[in-house]
C-alpha cells in the first residue's frame, strides 16, 4: 500500500487534547486518525450499497406494479386478520 502524507489545520488545544486521549488509549493520534478516515469510508460505502439495493427494491415494486401485479386492499386485509388472530391466540397461550 503506498502511502501519501495528509496535512489539515486544527486548534492547538485539540491537537494536544486529541493526541492525550489517543495516548491513553495506548494509541498515536495518527493511528486513530487512520482509524476513523477507514471506519467512515465504510460507512459512506455501506450507505452507498443500502441506497442502491432500496431503490432497486423501489422500482421492482415500480415495475411489479406497472404490469398490474398488485394485491387487493381485501387480500391484504384478509391475511392481517389471520395474522392479528394468530397473534392473539399466541398472546392468550401465553398469559395462560
Amino acid at each position: 500500500m503506498s502511502e501519501a502524507t495528509f496535512t489539515f489545520r486544527v486548534d492547538e488545544a485539540l491537537k494536544t487534547e486529541f493526541s492525550s486521549a489517543a495516548k491513553n488509549r495506548d494509541r498515536n493520534a495518527a493511528q486513530l486518525l487512520r482509524d476513523f478516515m477507514r471506519d467512515f469510508v465504510k460507512q459512506q460505502q455501506e450507505a452507498s450499497a443500502y441506497d442502491d439495493w432500496f431503490r432497486r427494491q423501489v422500482q421492482i415494486g415500480l415495475d411489479s406494479a406497472n404490469a398490474g401485479e398488485l394485491i387487493s386492499s381485501e387480500e391484504v386485509e384478509a391475511e392481517a386478520e389471520i395474522w392479528r388472530a394468530e397473534t392473539r391466540r399466541k398472546m392468550a397461550g401465553a398469559a395462560a
